[in-house]
């Protein structure tokens, strides 16, 4: 069944065509990726087909009566509502639903009303709504529901848009990079969403191992003509090849890179992660495999960078805490040469001020950094490159320098640094301020590149950019003989980038793992079974269904009370946290005081951790 057609639609701006006369439809059921370099319109498509913007030729028709849900980049909200009156603001059908409901129950001698409104509320499944949004709030870390829009971060509120997005459940959701601002465990909650539920999709996104999990079909455009994939992002390789050697008109590096990338995706194991029976323990086995991924690699630029001397970076005993949120807890560990360490965890956890400890953007509450007299930094940070007005992209390059050198007394020129970044010699003289946002980062690359750092440290390079980029960069890194550090949610790009990792696991723990994500996810999930093994957990017993009682899940009648009485202990424990906190602002406390608030601190987020745990046990049986 057709949702959703696009006819023979246009965008140009000015003498810069994005797309022109290009064509596809969306089926249910379709699960569909769109893949095109940074710049070529793809934000521009989805604009069209969700109506934010209009086409110059053409036209978009949606079938009649489905419902469809846009997740843009940067989500517009209301930013006077809370959380929770965002999710209630929305036009969400449940919510009709229920409202009709509560109008009925209001008038109960009007009993078909009554009738048709309780049928309404079983068919679909609307008793539970509440549970349900809640449980997805938490799983994308908006725990605050009474916190305002307007102080949430740009983070936040794209999370709080992907939650009203899944919430509405519409017959057709297209999403503008779903996976931006998502941590890792988000990343793989949300592939599970999508494989339980039934939604066809269309969406843009750089996560290719999101691509390859979710997508069943690919649409690539590349120099304005569509080519449809069936298939997932693996097969999409496969088949680029092909008709990349059939076509024969890509020059030949990038047949290279494709090729490369495909053989890589050849030799990972298929869906290890929740089939993994054993526990992995030898570490040394999988820190061998981690290093044979880079030798495979054939390397194709010998930077001649600064030469490393005998100490590169040494962190002893550092801490650093805010408040009482403590972020490093005496963490101890000297880099040697040419290591390649990625960093996981949560949001929140400290990822991005380990970084700035280490480039000594901060300064540190106890221990020692020490830095080797020949390392020069190439730090990438979130922020990007500044506004200049009126500067092209090649002056932006050329502020840093004209070269870095390569081995043998060869060169490669600001210029040709651009060109293998995919800015042509006519887009190195574009204004700055026409770049889309994945050129920017691309630009903004190159400006880290350009000044030959011998360490180098990555703060989410991978957001904003395009497949092409990706590839062209994880190539550049390959090549790279220094010292890397890279922070990223994107799991194809560490496992192919970094032979092992720092896991932060919050409040001062750090785990230093032998290995790539995927060795990691593997390791994490045959410990899980492992330790469910060792235990003797009793089957859980079927609960009595509580339809009769109006409300949808498998929970007693006193396990339904629970429940919602957990939410709103939960609730008064969390602000009576706040207040304890703010009475450390106090100057005037002493030592004594200190310790005896300290105490109170750790008993009250010991109750709030106790009774989340129970909320969650329930909520998953509602859920189930």
């Amino acid at each position: 069944m057709n949702l959703l057609t696009v006819e023979n639609i246009s965008k140009s701006y000015g003498e810069l065509v994005l797309f022109s006369d290009i064509s596809f439809g969306i089926n249910k059921d379709q699960k569909i990726a769109l893949i095109a370099k940074n710049g070529s319109g793809k934000t521009s498509i989805l604009n069209i087909m969700s109506g934010k913007d209009t086409s110059e030729t053409g036209q978009v028709t949606i079938r009649k009566d489905i419902k469809i849900s846009f997740l843009e980049q940067e989500p517009r909200l209301d930013p006077n509502l809370t959380v929770e009156e965002t999710i209630f603001a929305t036009d969400n059908e449940i919510l009709k639903i229920i409202a009709a409901y509560e109008k009925a129950v209001e008038n109960p001698e009007d009993s078909t009303r009554y009738q048709k409104a309780f049928e309404a509320m079983e068919r679909h499944n609307a008793w539970d709504f509440e549970t349900q949004y809640k449980q997805i709030l938490f799983k994308l870390q908006l725990t605050q529901l009474d916190a305002k829009v307007a102080t949430l971060s740009g983070g936040q509120r794209k999370r709080l848009a992907l939650a009203n997005a899944l919430l509405n459940k519409p017959e057709l959701l297209i999403m503008d990079e779903p996976t931006n601002h998502l941590d890792l465990e988000m990343i793989e909650w949300l592939e599970a969403y999508f494989s339980k539920e039934n939604m066809t999709l269309f969406m843009v996104t750089h996560d290719r191992y999101f691509l390859d999990r979710v997508c069943n079909e690919i649409i690539e455009l590349d120099n304005n003509q569509l080519y449809t994939y069936k298939g997932n992002y693996s097969y999409y390789l496969s088949e680029k090849e092909g008709r990349m050697e059939r076509e024969a008109v890509e020059q030949h590096k990038s047949k290279l890179l494709y090729k490369k990338e495909l053989e890589w995706m050849r030799r990972q194991p298929k869906a290890r992660t929740t089939k993994s029976k054993s526990r992995i323990d030898d570490f040394n086995e999988i820190k061998q495999r981690a290093n044979q991924r880079r030798k495979d690699h054939e390397v194709e630029l010998e930077l001649n960078m600064e030469r490393l001397g005998s100490k590169i970076l040494e962190l002893h005993n550092i801490s650093k805490s805010y408040g009482d949120k403590t972020i490093l807890n005496k963490f101890d560990y000297n880099f040697t040469k040419g290591e390649r360490i990625g960093i996981i965890g949560k949001n929140g956890t400290g990822k991005s001020t380990f970084l700035n400890i280490i480039t000594q953007k901060e300064g540190v509450d106890g221990g020692k950094v020490v830095v080797g007299d020949t390392i020069k930094f190439g730090y990438y940070t979130q922020k990007g490159i500044p506004d200049k007005e009126g500067q092209k992209v090649i002056d932006v390059i050329r502020e840093f320098g004209d070269y870095i050198p390569l081995k043998k007394g060869k060169q490669i020129s600001a210029q040709q640094l651009l060109e293998r970044f995919l800015f042509d010699r006519k887009k190195q003289y574009d204004f700055v301020d026409k770049l889309s946002g994945g050129e920017r980062k691309r630009l903004y690359l190159c400006t880290v590149l350009i000044q030959n750092p011998n360490f180098l440290i990555l703060d989410e390079p991978t957001n904003d950019l395009d497949i092409v980029t990706l590839n062209v960069l994880e190539s550049f890194l390959l090549d790279f003989p220094g010292c890397l550090i890279v922070v990223s949610h994107d799991r194809y790009f560490m496992d192919k980038i970094v032979d092992h990792l720092f896991v932060f696991r919050g409040e001062g723990e750090i785990e230093n793992f032998p290995g790539n994500y995927t060795d990691y996810r593997v390791y994490e999930s045959s410990k899980l079974i492992e330790e469910r093994e060792n235990k003797d957990i009793p089957e859980k017993t079927e609960k009595t269904h509580w339809k009769e009682k109006e409300s949808g899940g498998k929970l007693s009648y006193l396990e339904q009370k629970e429940h919602k009485q957990l939410e709103k202990d939960i609730q008064k424990l969390e602000e009576q946290k706040v207040a304890l906190q703010n009475k450390f602002a106090d100057p005037g406390l002493n030592g004594d005081e200190i310790n005896q608030l300290s105490v109170e601190l750790k008993k009250l987020s010991d109750t709030i951790e106790e009774k989340t745990e129970r909320w969650f046990e329930l909520s998953s049986i509602l859920e189930g």
